[in-house]
């Protein structure tokens, strides 16, 4: 978040003959289907094959652990079976064994090395685990495949996003959504990436489409926190506070949102109304030196400049190195006429670094300041 600083607030054949080949054609079809099976009609289930397919629809019905029975049957049939293999693999996963789990993908491999569902579950285990070699590795062999799933190449985008590869998980966002043109999700990625890049506009255009797309029943109010925090470094203030507007009615005791709205209504000048969502903030935790420091330039946008000073005071109690304290309360402390404080104020915030802090010593405070 950018510091506040009170001072600068900155798409004829003829009919006869077209209809009585179709009626030939017709007859002829409608014939066929009718007297001939399909091949996959035809073909005999197994046992193991049956155990499986009764496990597939428990795991689709989210009933893993019952899930693991017909598939350990199925297994103890047919001790090569890589798909029960794999579907055990899930659903262990998904009842949190991840080591069992695992362990059953990988059997899985040895049996079909080939398998795109095994290869891309064991993929995004190692990527919930923080364990990235071993995702690439999975993922790149995943990807000779060729299949065309869009989740798998928003879980690439995703690994790649990791490695700070910012190019190639645009890329790799950009097939997700050519397969499935309302991803919200991968929008909303995008976004992310865009901001990781500090292309804030670019950030604001993908949301923009990521919540044009949601369902409006179930919003996906991460996407409206990071555009408005986007807003914010384009300096569209408003359009910030209405964006956290919505987060908050979904989060009203989320610290982060409260400090950044009243961050975005004082650039906006509405210092009352942050002053509110500051003190809110510090119902949560009133330990936060930038709860004060905030809230000690709205009030000083109000000219309370005593209870100003209180809250640059405790701000730089909590926190002795707080650069953008000390240069908010030396611009008090000009506004109360007190020069010699001001400059030992802009002094230590330009010990510390502070760019705001040099420029002002050099308009503000020359070698004989405060004398």
């Amino acid at each position: 978040m950018k510091q506040i600083y009170f001072i600068f607030k900155v798409m004829f054949l003829h009919k006869r003959l077209i209809s009585g080949l179709f009626l030939v054609f017709c007859s002829f079809f409608c014939f066929s289907q009718n007297e001939e099976p399909s091949v996959q009609d035809s073909v005999e289930l197994t046992a193991e094959q049956k155990l499986c397919k009764e496990a597939i629809k428990l795991i689709d019905s989210s009933q893993y652990k019952q899930a693991l029975v017909p598939l350990k049957k199925a297994i103890k049939i047919n001790p090569l079976y890589a798909e029960a293999y794999t579907k055990m693999g899930l659903a262990k996963i998904k009842t949190d064994d991840y080591k069992g789990g695992e362990k059953d993908l990988i059997t899985s491999l040895k049996l079909e090395p080939s398998n795109f569902e095994t290869l891309k579950l064991l993929g995004t285990l190692c990527f919930d685990q923080e364990r990235f070699a071993d995702c690439k590795m999975y993922f790149d062999s995943a990807a000779n495949q060729k299949v065309d799933d869009a989740g798998f190449y928003y879980l690439r985008a995703q690994l790649m996003f990791k490695g700070k590869n910012y190019k190639g998980a645009l890329d790799m966002a950009a097939y997700a959504i050519e397969l499935k043109p309302k991803y919200v999700e991968v929008m909303e990625f995008k976004g992310e990436v865009r901001f990781a890049q500090k292309d804030y506009n670019y950030t604001i255009k993908e949301l923009n489409e990521a919540i044009k797309f949601m369902d409006a029943t179930k919003p996906v109010y991460s996407a409206y926190k990071l555009r408005a925090k986007a807003r914010f470094e384009v300096s569209d203030f408003k359009g910030a506070v209405t964006d956290w507007n919505v987060y908050i009615d979904a989060f009203p005791k989320e610290e982060e949102a409260l400090i950044s709205r009243g961050a975005a209504k004082i650039n906006a000048n509405d210092n009352s109304s942050a002053i509110v969502d500051l003190d809110e903030a510090l119902k949560i935790n009133p330990k936060n030196p930038v709860i004060y420091n905030y809230r000690g330039v709205a009030k000083g946008g109000n000219k309370l400049y005593v209870e100003a000073l209180k809250d640059f005071d405790y701000s730089i109690k909590l926190k002795f190195n707080y650069a953008s304290a000390y240069v908010n309360r030396a611009a008090i402390k000009l506004a109360s006429k007190d020069k010699h404080g001001a400059c030992e104020d802009l002094k230590k915030a330009e010990s510390l670094g502070d760019e705001m802090a040099i420029k002002l010593v050099l308009k503000y405070c020359g070698e004989k300041y405060g004398k």
